[in-house]
Protein backbone atom coordinates (compact mmCIF):
# COMPACT_ATOMS: atom_id res chain seq x y z
CA UNK A 1 0.00 0.00 0.00
CA UNK A 2 1.10 3.35 -0.97
CA UNK A 3 1.53 6.35 1.92
CA UNK A 4 2.15 9.03 -0.30
CA UNK A 5 -1.04 9.53 -1.62
CA UNK A 6 -2.83 12.27 -0.41
CA UNK A 7 -6.25 12.55 1.28
CA UNK A 8 -9.46 12.11 -1.41
CA UNK A 9 -10.20 16.52 -1.34
CA UNK A 10 -6.29 16.84 -2.60
CA UNK A 11 -6.42 14.40 -4.93
CA UNK A 12 -9.77 15.87 -6.48
CA UNK A 13 -7.89 19.32 -6.70
CA UNK A 14 -4.15 17.33 -8.62
CA UNK A 15 -6.58 15.24 -10.96
CA UNK A 16 -9.80 16.57 -11.82
CA UNK A 17 -9.54 19.42 -14.83
CA UNK A 18 -10.39 23.07 -14.05
CA UNK A 19 -13.14 22.58 -17.13
CA UNK A 20 -14.84 19.75 -18.20
CA UNK A 21 -17.61 18.01 -20.36
CA UNK A 22 -21.29 18.66 -17.89
CA UNK A 23 -21.48 14.61 -17.83
CA UNK A 24 -17.98 13.96 -16.63
CA UNK A 25 -18.30 16.64 -14.13
CA UNK A 26 -21.92 15.50 -13.08
CA UNK A 27 -21.75 11.63 -13.68
CA UNK A 28 -18.08 10.54 -14.17
CA UNK A 29 -15.90 12.43 -11.91
CA UNK A 30 -17.62 11.80 -8.62
CA UNK A 31 -16.59 7.78 -9.11
CA UNK A 32 -13.85 7.99 -11.31
CA UNK A 33 -11.90 10.06 -8.62
CA UNK A 34 -12.82 7.93 -5.59
CA UNK A 35 -11.64 4.87 -7.87
CA UNK A 36 -8.21 6.62 -9.10
CA UNK A 37 -7.22 7.29 -5.46
CA UNK A 38 -7.66 3.62 -4.24
CA UNK A 39 -6.19 2.38 -7.81
CA UNK A 40 -2.94 4.70 -6.89
CA UNK A 41 -2.91 3.44 -3.33
CA UNK A 42 -3.69 -0.17 -3.53
CA UNK A 43 -2.25 -1.16 -6.67
CA UNK A 44 0.44 -0.98 -9.16
CA UNK A 45 -1.63 -0.22 -12.19
CA UNK A 46 -0.33 2.20 -14.73
CA UNK A 47 -2.58 4.72 -16.95
CA UNK A 48 -1.80 2.59 -19.62
CA UNK A 49 -3.06 -0.50 -18.60
CA UNK A 50 -6.16 1.31 -17.36
CA UNK A 51 -6.73 2.93 -21.21
CA UNK A 52 -6.25 -0.81 -22.48
CA UNK A 53 -9.18 -1.69 -19.60
CA UNK A 54 -11.67 0.89 -20.92
CA UNK A 55 -10.93 -0.33 -24.33
CA UNK A 56 -11.22 -3.69 -23.94
CA UNK A 57 -14.99 -2.55 -22.03
CA UNK A 58 -15.55 -0.68 -25.30
CA UNK A 59 -15.17 -3.74 -27.30
CA UNK A 60 -17.56 -5.56 -25.12
CA UNK A 61 -19.78 -2.71 -25.22
CA UNK A 62 -19.88 -3.55 -29.52
CA UNK A 63 -20.66 -7.08 -28.80
CA UNK A 64 -23.59 -6.33 -26.86
CA UNK A 65 -25.02 -3.65 -29.39
CA UNK A 66 -24.50 -6.10 -31.93
CA UNK A 67 -27.31 -8.46 -30.71
CA UNK A 68 -29.59 -5.55 -31.47
CA UNK A 69 -32.06 -6.73 -28.83
CA UNK A 70 -32.98 -4.36 -26.24
CA UNK A 71 -31.66 -6.34 -22.77
CA UNK A 72 -28.64 -6.70 -25.04
CA UNK A 73 -29.03 -2.50 -25.68
CA UNK A 74 -29.12 -1.39 -22.01
CA UNK A 75 -26.25 -4.05 -21.13
CA UNK A 76 -24.19 -2.31 -23.95
CA UNK A 77 -24.94 1.20 -22.41
CA UNK A 78 -23.60 0.08 -19.05
CA UNK A 79 -20.98 -1.04 -19.94
CA UNK A 80 -19.78 1.73 -22.10
CA UNK A 81 -20.07 4.00 -19.21
CA UNK A 82 -18.00 1.98 -17.22
CA UNK A 83 -15.63 2.08 -20.14
CA UNK A 84 -15.95 5.73 -20.08
CA UNK A 85 -15.17 6.08 -16.63
CA UNK A 86 -11.80 3.90 -17.33
CA UNK A 87 -11.16 6.30 -19.80
CA UNK A 88 -11.63 8.88 -17.62
CA UNK A 89 -9.08 7.44 -14.71
CA UNK A 90 -6.35 7.02 -16.72
CA UNK A 91 -5.33 10.59 -16.97
CA UNK A 92 -6.24 11.46 -13.67
CA UNK A 93 -3.73 8.23 -12.52
CA UNK A 94 -1.01 9.57 -14.92
CA UNK A 95 -1.72 13.35 -13.14
CA UNK A 96 -2.13 11.90 -9.37
CA UNK A 97 1.38 9.33 -9.77
CA UNK A 98 3.26 11.33 -12.35
CA UNK A 99 3.10 8.13 -14.93
CA UNK A 100 2.16 9.86 -17.76
CA UNK A 101 3.67 9.90 -21.30
CA UNK A 102 3.37 11.10 -24.55
CA UNK A 103 2.70 7.51 -26.03
CA UNK A 104 0.14 7.40 -22.96
CA UNK A 105 -1.66 10.09 -24.74
CA UNK A 106 -0.85 9.03 -28.22
CA UNK A 107 -2.73 5.95 -27.20
CA UNK A 108 -5.50 7.00 -25.09
CA UNK A 109 -6.86 9.18 -28.35
CA UNK A 110 -6.14 6.25 -30.94
CA UNK A 111 -8.21 4.18 -28.75
CA UNK A 112 -11.10 6.48 -28.23
CA UNK A 113 -11.48 7.22 -32.14
CA UNK A 114 -11.54 3.01 -33.05
CA UNK A 115 -14.38 2.65 -29.97
CA UNK A 116 -16.36 5.25 -31.25
CA UNK A 117 -16.26 3.71 -34.86
CA UNK A 118 -16.49 0.01 -33.65
CA UNK A 119 -19.43 0.64 -31.22
CA UNK A 120 -21.32 2.97 -33.69
CA UNK A 121 -21.10 0.00 -36.33
CA UNK A 122 -21.84 -2.65 -34.47
CA UNK A 123 -24.81 -0.46 -33.24
CA UNK A 124 -26.98 0.19 -35.86
CA UNK A 125 -25.33 -2.67 -37.29
CA UNK A 126 -27.88 -4.45 -34.93
CA UNK A 127 -31.07 -2.17 -35.26
CA UNK A 128 -30.42 -2.92 -39.10
CA UNK A 129 -30.09 -6.95 -38.68
CA UNK A 130 -33.49 -6.62 -36.42
CA UNK A 131 -35.83 -4.01 -38.21
CA UNK A 132 -34.59 -3.96 -42.17
CA UNK A 133 -34.35 -0.29 -41.82
CA UNK A 134 -31.63 0.98 -44.12
CA UNK A 135 -31.75 4.56 -41.93
CA UNK A 136 -29.35 2.50 -38.95
CA UNK A 137 -26.73 2.07 -42.03
CA UNK A 138 -26.76 5.59 -42.75
CA UNK A 139 -26.70 6.46 -39.11
CA UNK A 140 -23.93 4.45 -38.82
CA UNK A 141 -21.90 6.23 -41.15
CA UNK A 142 -22.84 9.69 -39.55
CA UNK A 143 -21.84 8.93 -36.11
CA UNK A 144 -18.09 7.59 -37.45
CA UNK A 145 -18.15 10.95 -39.55
CA UNK A 146 -19.57 13.31 -37.01
CA UNK A 147 -16.80 11.78 -34.47
CA UNK A 148 -13.91 12.46 -36.64
CA UNK A 149 -15.74 16.15 -37.28
CA UNK A 150 -15.83 17.16 -33.65
CA UNK A 151 -12.25 16.00 -33.32
CA UNK A 152 -10.20 17.34 -36.37
CA UNK A 153 -12.17 20.58 -35.60
CA UNK A 154 -10.78 20.65 -32.43
CA UNK A 155 -7.40 20.21 -33.59
CA UNK A 156 -7.51 23.00 -36.39
CA UNK A 157 -8.76 25.25 -34.18
CA UNK A 158 -6.33 24.64 -31.34
CA UNK A 159 -3.62 24.91 -34.03
CA UNK A 160 -5.02 28.67 -35.49
CA UNK A 161 -5.55 29.90 -31.86
CA UNK A 162 -1.73 29.01 -31.39
CA UNK A 163 -0.70 30.43 -34.39
CA UNK A 164 -2.46 33.89 -33.67
CA UNK A 165 -1.17 33.84 -30.00
CA UNK A 166 2.68 32.84 -31.46
CA UNK A 167 1.83 35.81 -34.16
CA UNK A 168 0.61 38.01 -31.56
CA UNK A 169 3.80 37.42 -28.70
CA UNK A 170 6.48 37.76 -32.08
CA UNK A 171 4.83 40.95 -32.79
CA UNK A 172 4.90 42.19 -29.46
CA UNK A 173 8.76 40.80 -28.72
CA UNK A 174 9.58 43.02 -31.93
CA UNK A 175 7.68 46.06 -30.82
CA UNK A 176 9.57 46.43 -27.38
CA UNK A 177 12.68 45.61 -29.16
CA UNK A 178 11.76 48.48 -31.57
CA UNK A 179 10.80 50.59 -28.64
CA UNK A 180 13.95 50.05 -26.88
CA UNK A 181 16.02 50.74 -29.60
CA UNK A 182 14.51 53.76 -29.97
CA UNK A 183 15.13 54.60 -27.16
CA UNK A 184 18.74 53.73 -27.21
CA UNK A 185 18.72 55.98 -29.95
CA UNK A 186 17.35 59.18 -28.27
CA UNK A 187 19.98 58.46 -25.74
CA UNK A 188 23.16 58.60 -28.25
CA UNK A 189 21.82 61.82 -29.64
CA UNK A 190 21.63 63.43 -26.40
CA UNK A 191 25.22 62.15 -25.84
CA UNK A 192 25.93 63.42 -29.62
CA UNK A 193 24.21 66.74 -28.72
CA UNK A 194 26.17 67.10 -25.17
CA UNK A 195 29.46 65.51 -25.00
CA UNK A 196 29.33 66.59 -21.41
CA UNK A 197 27.04 64.02 -20.12
CA UNK A 198 29.98 61.68 -20.70
CA UNK A 199 32.08 63.17 -17.81
CA UNK A 200 28.59 63.40 -16.03
CA UNK A 201 28.13 59.60 -15.87
CA UNK A 202 31.88 59.33 -15.26
CA UNK A 203 31.62 61.69 -12.01
CA UNK A 204 28.12 59.10 -11.46
CA UNK A 205 30.40 55.70 -11.64
CA UNK A 206 33.05 57.04 -9.18
CA UNK A 207 30.29 58.36 -6.82
CA UNK A 208 29.04 54.88 -6.86
CA UNK A 209 25.81 56.19 -8.41
CA UNK A 210 24.05 54.37 -11.73
CA UNK A 211 24.09 57.08 -14.29
CA UNK A 212 20.54 58.46 -15.85
CA UNK A 213 18.96 55.84 -12.34
CA UNK A 214 15.22 55.82 -12.96
CA UNK A 215 13.21 57.46 -10.32
CA UNK A 216 11.37 55.29 -7.33
CA UNK A 217 8.09 54.51 -6.95
CA UNK A 218 6.12 56.58 -4.58
CA UNK A 219 6.16 54.45 -1.30
CA UNK A 220 9.18 52.38 -2.31
CA UNK A 221 12.42 52.58 -0.99
CA UNK A 222 15.77 53.15 -3.14
CA UNK A 223 16.86 49.48 -1.13
CA UNK A 224 13.34 47.77 -2.61
CA UNK A 225 12.75 46.66 -6.17
CA UNK A 226 10.37 48.38 -8.16
CA UNK A 227 6.95 46.63 -9.09
CA UNK A 228 7.05 44.56 -12.09
CA UNK A 229 4.97 46.12 -15.01
CA UNK A 230 1.99 44.70 -15.55
CA UNK A 231 1.75 42.72 -18.52
CA UNK A 232 -0.14 43.89 -21.49
CA UNK A 233 -3.37 41.93 -21.89
CA UNK A 234 -4.64 40.50 -25.38
CA UNK A 235 -8.21 39.78 -25.48
CA UNK A 236 -9.35 37.99 -28.86
CA UNK A 237 -12.80 37.14 -28.04
CA UNK A 238 -14.17 41.01 -27.26
CA UNK A 239 -16.31 41.07 -30.82
CA UNK A 240 -17.85 37.64 -29.25
CA UNK A 241 -18.09 39.40 -26.01
CA UNK A 242 -19.91 42.28 -27.02
CA UNK A 243 -21.73 40.21 -29.48
CA UNK A 244 -23.27 38.15 -26.90
CA UNK A 245 -22.96 39.59 -23.13
CA UNK A 246 -25.00 36.97 -21.64
CA UNK A 247 -23.01 34.57 -22.68
CA UNK A 248 -20.08 35.84 -20.00
CA UNK A 249 -23.27 35.30 -17.05
CA UNK A 250 -23.69 32.10 -18.22
CA UNK A 251 -19.79 30.70 -18.71
CA UNK A 252 -19.15 32.43 -15.33
CA UNK A 253 -22.17 30.05 -13.61
CA UNK A 254 -20.40 27.28 -15.12
CA UNK A 255 -17.38 27.48 -14.55
CA UNK A 256 -18.11 27.92 -10.73
CA UNK A 257 -19.07 24.46 -10.98
CA UNK A 258 -16.53 22.92 -13.15
CA UNK A 259 -18.91 22.73 -16.42
CA UNK A 260 -17.07 24.34 -19.82
CA UNK A 261 -19.50 26.22 -21.61
CA UNK A 262 -19.41 23.75 -24.72
CA UNK A 263 -22.13 22.21 -23.52
CA UNK A 264 -22.69 19.18 -25.79
CA UNK A 265 -19.16 18.14 -27.44
CA UNK A 266 -17.88 14.81 -28.34
CA UNK A 267 -18.18 12.96 -24.76
CA UNK A 268 -22.22 14.04 -25.15
CA UNK A 269 -22.76 13.16 -28.30
CA UNK A 270 -21.29 9.85 -27.16
CA UNK A 271 -23.18 9.66 -24.46
CA UNK A 272 -26.57 10.00 -25.98
CA UNK A 273 -25.83 7.47 -28.95
CA UNK A 274 -23.75 5.26 -27.17
CA UNK A 275 -26.41 5.49 -23.57
CA UNK A 276 -29.32 7.59 -23.97
CA UNK A 277 -30.48 5.67 -27.09
CA UNK A 278 -30.31 2.02 -26.11
CA UNK A 279 -31.45 2.34 -22.54
CA UNK A 280 -34.32 3.76 -23.62
CA UNK A 281 -34.96 1.61 -26.95
CA UNK A 282 -34.89 5.30 -28.96
CA UNK A 283 -31.60 5.07 -31.05
CA UNK A 284 -32.90 6.44 -33.61
CA UNK A 285 -33.97 10.10 -32.04
CA UNK A 286 -31.63 10.18 -29.65
CA UNK A 287 -28.43 10.29 -32.47
CA UNK A 288 -30.55 12.67 -34.40
CA UNK A 289 -31.24 15.05 -31.55
CA UNK A 290 -27.37 14.35 -30.42
CA UNK A 291 -25.20 14.77 -33.91
CA UNK A 292 -27.91 17.90 -34.38
CA UNK A 293 -26.77 19.43 -30.80
CA UNK A 294 -23.22 18.38 -31.38
CA UNK A 295 -23.15 20.28 -34.78
CA UNK A 296 -25.10 23.69 -33.09
CA UNK A 297 -22.03 23.98 -30.55
CA UNK A 298 -19.55 23.12 -33.42
CA UNK A 299 -20.53 25.94 -35.94
CA UNK A 300 -21.06 28.33 -32.61
CA UNK A 301 -17.30 27.14 -31.82
CA UNK A 302 -16.58 28.32 -35.65
CA UNK A 303 -18.63 31.08 -35.29
CA UNK A 304 -16.48 32.47 -32.40
CA UNK A 305 -13.28 31.12 -34.31
CA UNK A 306 -14.42 33.85 -36.96
CA UNK A 307 -14.67 36.71 -34.52
CA UNK A 308 -11.75 36.21 -32.91
CA UNK A 309 -9.84 36.18 -36.02
CA UNK A 310 -11.41 39.87 -36.72
CA UNK A 311 -10.08 40.85 -33.29
CA UNK A 312 -6.56 39.08 -34.43
CA UNK A 313 -6.60 41.22 -37.22
CA UNK A 314 -7.04 44.31 -35.51
CA UNK A 315 -4.47 43.87 -32.98
CA UNK A 316 -1.70 43.05 -35.94
CA UNK A 317 -2.69 46.34 -37.65
CA UNK A 318 -2.74 48.32 -33.95
CA UNK A 319 0.57 46.81 -33.83
CA UNK A 320 2.02 48.08 -37.35
CA UNK A 321 0.08 51.46 -36.58
CA UNK A 322 2.33 51.54 -33.07
CA UNK A 323 5.67 50.63 -35.20
CA UNK A 324 4.66 53.64 -37.96
CA UNK A 325 4.35 55.99 -35.08
CA UNK A 326 7.59 55.31 -33.29
CA UNK A 327 9.40 55.70 -36.62
CA UNK A 328 8.20 58.75 -37.68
Amino acid sequence: MRRDIPPLAEVRRITEKKRDAWWTVLLVDPVATPLVRFTAMRTRVTPNQITWGAFILGLGSAACFAFGDWKWLALGAVIYHFSFIFDCMDGKLARLTGQGSVFGAWLDFVFDRIRVMVCGVALMWGQYDRTGDTLYIWLALAVVALDTLRYINSLEIFKIRHTMRKQIKTRMRAARRAQNEAELAFMEDLLRDNPSADIEQDLQRAAGEAPYAQPTERGVDDGEAAPAPKPQVIDLHQEFRRKFPAYLRVRSFLLRHRIRAHLVSGIEFQMGVFMIGPLFDAVIPATIISGALLLVFELAIIYKLLLSTRDFTRTIDSFEAEKVLTTV
